[in-house]
């Protein structure tokens, strides 16, 4: 075993268990690390608090994208592939420690980690909740403590050597692959392969609302990111619409028309989903409301009230057949 300390880093201690292979990897920006680890107390018994190999899934960080417990990314810049190293840190790292191994907890049995969670910040729902549901974790967050964390370094792949989950992108690069996830949706779209283009624009839509929260409600870059949003959403409820997702339809669309009643094209995609459930008097009001917005719409407008007619002359079909089939 050697004992080094890391320079310039206070209140880390690393021991390299086992020695990796090769030169110090590459750890660009972007860059995807693959580890198990084992997360330990410093008591007695080095009780263990966490273990990846018992979930039988490794760790994935992406290098440079503020991964919430940040010396990790510190601890795993400084080993070879296939080395195996144990990092004392003090508290003063590991204060968000019981916060990660919630997530992780959560995710390994199959639950939502940010289910009984308000969208507030960590820190924030450490005392609003007072509990983690796990007692260890809770003694933890009460009295942060310097913990041990053993870990094996298994891949570094560069950021053109992996497919990269939105979630991993910098802000920059998600406004870069919006466009392309927008376009790749209105291909499949014209395909008429509307579930994938719905997951394309779903896609877009998230990567829209992550860096809207980086931003103040309703200033300036906040309503150019919504109006971006709008428009995903009403591609997403046109695939809705072809899978006969009426009543959801319904729901995005009244959601967006109340925060932007001036949208035109909210009131027409809602027609159309009133009109296939048969809410005539409500298709009509929204394409009345669709021609007072946009004179210009004026042809797609009669064609959706004879689409209107139809449906409707269907309904009353349907009854008529029924009341006949009642008095048999």
């Amino acid at each position: 075993m050697e004992e080094t300390l890391l320079l310039n880093v206070e209140g880390v201690r690393k021991t390299i268990l086992h020695g990796g292979t090769g030169e110090l990897p590459q750890f660009l920006s972007g860059s995807r690390v693959t580890f198990h680890f084992r997360t330990l107390k410093c008591d007695d018994e080095r009780t263990v608090i966490d273990d990846s190999k018992l979930t039988g899934r490794p760790m994935h960080i992406v290098i440079g994208n503020m991964f919430k417990l940040e010396v990790w990314e510190i601890l795993l810049t400084s080993m070879r592939i296939g080395e195996v190293a144990e990092f004392w840190c003090s508290a003063i790292h590991t204060g968000i420690y019981p916060l990660l191994s919630r997530s992780l907890r959560q995710i390994a049995e199959g639950k939502d980690p940010t289910e009984s969670y308000v969208h507030t910040c960590g820190l924030a729902n450490m005392f609003a909740y007072h509990t983690l549901g796990y007692e260890d974790l809770d003694e933890l967050q009460k009295e942060p403590q310097p913990l041990i964390f053993i870990t094996e370094l298994l891949k570094v792949e560069a950021p053109s050597d992996y497919k990269r989950e939105t979630w991993s992108l910098n802000n920059d690069e998600k406004m870069q692959v919006v466009p392309i996830l927008h376009g790749d949706g209105n291909r499949l779209f014209k395909l008429g392969r509307y579930e994938e283009a719905a997951a394309k624009y779903q896609e877009a839509i998230i990567c829209l609302k992550n860096l809207q929260t980086k931003e103040k409600a309703w200033e300036v870059q906040w309503l150019q990111l919504e109006k971006m949003v709008n428009t995903l959403v009403l591609n997403y409820c046109q695939c809705l619409l072809k899978q006969d997702e009426f009543y959801e339809v319904l729901e995005h669309t009244s959601d967006i028309i109340r925060h932007h009643p001036g949208i035109a094209k909210a009131y027409y995609v809602r027609a159309r989903a009133h009109a296939e459930v048969w809410n005539e008097a409500e298709a009509r009001a929204d394409l009345n409301k669709v021609l007072e917005l946009e004179p210009a719409m004026q042809r797609a407008v009669r064609r959706e009230l004879r689409v209107l007619e139809i449906r409707m002359e269907e309904q009353r079909e349907e009854e008529r057949r029924r009341c006949r089939n009642m008095l048999g």
